[in-house]
């Protein structure tokens, strides 16, 4: 079955996807919507299913549980990838809470733990666990004797075996019951397809066996990933829903998908997924590892998912229409199981408060790649030929090296880069960063390289391509102009054919670091009778050449870093013509970038969580601000993580252009949001320059950054590209005629 980009899951593996396929096929084929309706229809608590037997012999309650304990020892991660395709078909019954017990017990060990898990692992019995309770424990005789209730437990009316917290002496403690030895009633939930309970117990006697030697902070994080990874696929149904329902339903003469308020609800609903998923594969993945810090992750997963899983299915509701207010569709059943989800998590408040006191404590998440075992294999040589570039003395013979090393653009072919594969490169950034050679800053460069190599003639690659990639050469791009923006396929600058070449006439804008460069990208219409995409010719223009104007443009800042360009008669000769002529829309547009390993989504220049976590680190916060944080914090992870599921797809061969975007959209925005915290933070010292605030940086920073969500394709039209790219919605009017 094929699917679109966006559900191929939370797995980057090429055996994660093949199992959330598999999984995807068994909920199509057994968990059918006459099921389904029948559970909600029906008034038992326990929700028996006709499916149990099938799902149980999936052998997917196994998955996480280690192989000595009758468990496959795949992890966390491996079971968050099936529980994204189960959540997508709203399936019922004491899977998840089993799933989340026999978690919990796994992280505990012990000998009573021990011997549970083959039972909850084969089906033959059940289990639940209670996030929070009223539960209170008081040891007698040295017997542990707890009194209390515990509300809302998923699967309690069912389970045979119930995890809880109790509180002793101050502290929780992390307590196994056995089902007869509770009192369990049920309880409305606002999930109609999934029992709750209240479990309340009387005087119950705990053995020592039974006091499990787990951290609070661990039972949150599996419940984060267990429950994070079944409110995913909540999401995924709910974005995969309302975007077909927008390519299909008609309004005014045109299918809703195509109006912008519509299209970019549902590319915001996509972001949204891509980052929930991020983030879970984040926490299980530290969890799996038994990282360190593998409590902060999943604390920044709690954060993120259940609010996220929320506005989804509240705007898949909002993209139907009156039929997704109905009780005949399906919406209303995914957004009660994201609010029940996210209710068993905690407050909003809490989750956020979770992750600013790991922030602000100074810990700090890996983003090291674990790489395939073939990576140390190409190490060794490319750490040598490095080595021997980093003994130069001389910094310009050092530049010329980098350059006729292929060192700059390894992804090129050679002789320009290295041929290298997306393994190669992330390699050869690793061991470039742990060499120290300073490496040039091509900017434009890279963009203009990226399209000779491909498309432009021998004598261009050695006169342009050669100097370029040794530093001596800075580039600008002439492409948007006052009239077009980001729609080159509207610009009206005209190059005539003339002897020996070309006259152009037209005026550019935005350009960068125009006053300093010396080379130009130039893309002009070439034949005014073709369509717009066509009729187009790129070229090299020698930005020394006579007719040639530029004019600083001052921002916001104060400075000029861009420029308008006017271009009055301005000869090239047709030597420079890169590519086909006519054919300057396909040149700018397929340049080898896309095989180029993205290894960061942040904008450095701008503010980041380091940024951040200067300012915070050790001042006076109230509530409100850390909980700031903590959101801030999150969200930079979640860039973090999907740069590097960016690099990790590339390395599997998936596409990777519109998750590539996403990361892009969060990083434009973080920058913006963590200078805006800070100075709003500062108050008058915000706004006015004090001593030891370094208030003056921080007003620059978010001056500055009001930029990152304009240039490079303002959000707007970004969040059309996800729409259209990322969710097949039918394009703009204006441009689909």
């Amino acid at each position: 079955m094929a699917r679109n980009s966006y559900e191929l899951g939370v797995g980057v593996s090429e055996d994660h996807i093949a199992l959330a396929d598999a999984v995807a096929g068994f909920v199509e084929r057994t968990i059918t919507a006459e099921a389904v309706r029948a559970a909600v229809e029906s008034n038992d608590q326990a929700k028996a299913l006709p499916y149990w037997d099938a799902l149980v012999a999936q052998e997917l309650l196994s998955l996480h549980v280690p192989e000595s304990l009758g468990g496959q020892g795949a992890g966390l991660l491996t079971l968050a990838v099936a529980l994204e395709p189960l959540g997508r078909g709203l399936h019922t019954g004491p899977f998840v809470p089993t799933a989340l017990a026999s978690g919990v017990l796994a992280q505990a060990g012990g000998a009573w733990a021990d011997a549970q898990l083959p039972g909850l692992v084969d089906g033959s019995r059940t289990g639940a666990v209670a996030l929070t309770s009223q539960l209170n424990g008081t040891y007698r005789d040295g017997v542990l004797v707890v009194d209390g209730f515990a509300d809302g437990v998923v699967g309690a009316v069912s389970a045979d075996v119930v995890i809880a917290p109790v509180a002793v002496d101050g502290s929780a403690v992390w307590v196994a019951f056995e089902n007869v030895e509770l009192t369990v009633s049920a309880q409305d939930n606002i999930d109609v397809l999934r029992g709750v309970g209240r479990v309340r117990a009387d005087a119950v006697e705990v053995p020592a066996e039974r006091v499990l030697a787990v951290s609070a902070e661990r039972v949150r994080s599996v419940a984060a990933v267990v429950l994070g990874a079944e409110a995913v696929g909540v999401m995924s149904w709910a974005v995969s829903t309302a975007s077909e329902y927008a390519k299909t339903r008609v309004q005014f003469g045109r299918p809703i998908g195509q109006f912008q308020g519509v299209k970019h609800k549902c590319a915001q609903m996509g972001i949204a997924l891509e980052k929930a998923r991020a983030v879970l594969w984040d926490a299980a993945y530290a969890l799996d590892r038994d990282d360190e810090n593998a409590d902060y992750a999943a604390a920044i997963a709690a954060l993120i998912i259940p609010d996220a899983a929320v506005s989804v299915a509240q705007d898949c509701i909002q993209v139907h229409g009156g039929i997704g207010f109905t009780w005949e569709h399906d919406a209303h059943l995914y957004y009660r199981r994201a609010l029940a989800l996210r209710g068993q998590l905690g407050t909003r408040d809490q989750r956020a408060e979770a992750v600013a006191a790991y922030a602000l404590s100074g810990l700090v998440l890996s983003s090291e790649l674990e790489l395939p075992a073939e990576a140390e294999e190409i190490r060794a040589g490319i750490r040598a030929e490095l080595a021997e570039i980093a003994a130069i003395d001389d910094e310009d013979d050092q530049l010329v090296a980098l350059g006729d090393g292929g060192w700059n653009l390894p992804h090129l072919p050679r002789p320009y880069g290295r041929s290298a594969s997306p393994l190669e490169q992330v390699v050869i950034a690793q061991e470039i960063k742990a060499s120290g050679i300073p490496m040039p800053q091509l900017l434009m460069g890279t963009w203009a390289v990226g399209a000779i190599v491909p498309h432009g003639d021998e004598r261009q690659k050695r006169e342009l391509v050669v100097p370029t990639l040794r530093g001596e050469v800075v580039w600008c791009q002439l492409f948007s102009e006052p009239g077009a923006g980001s729609d080159l396929a509207s610009l009206t600058t005209k190059a005539v054919k003339v002897d020996g070449g070309w006259r152009v006439t037209g005026q550019k804008i935005w350009t960068t670091v125009a006053q300093f460069a010396e080379w130009a990208m130039l893309i002009a219409r070439t034949s005014p009778d073709k369509p717009k995409h066509e009729g187009i010719t790129y070229f090299a223009l020698d930005m020394s050449s006579p007719g040639i104007t530029v004019r600083p443009l001052r921002e916001m800042t104060g400075s000029a870093l861009f420029n308008e360009v006017f271009l009055d008669d301005v000869f090239i000769p047709d030597e420079n013509v890169v590519g086909a002529v006519d054919d300057g829309w396909h040149v700018a547009r397929t340049t080898l970038a896309g095989e180029r390993v993205a290894l960061s989504q942040k904008m450095e220049a701008y503010a980041t969580d380091a940024d951040l976590l200067r300012f915070a680190i050790g001042r006076e916060l109230s509530p409100v601000a850390r909980y700031r944080v903590g959101e801030l914090i999150a969200e930079s992870r979640a860039v973090d993580v999907i740069g590097s599921r960016v690099v990790l797809k590339q390395l599997s061969g998936i596409d990777v252009s519109t998750t590539s975007s996403v990361g892009k959209l969060l990083g434009m925005a973080l920058g913006q949001a963590v200078s805006e915290f800070v100075v709003a933070e500062l108050g008058v010292a915000g706004v006015v320059s004090v001593p030891g605030e370094n208030s003056d940086h921080a007003i620059e920073q978010l001056i500055a950054g009001r930029a990152t969500t304009i240039y490079g394709g303002t959000t707007e039209v970004q969040l059309n590209v996800i729409g259209e790219r990322m969710l097949g919605l039918p394009r703009d009017a204006a441009v689909a005629g």
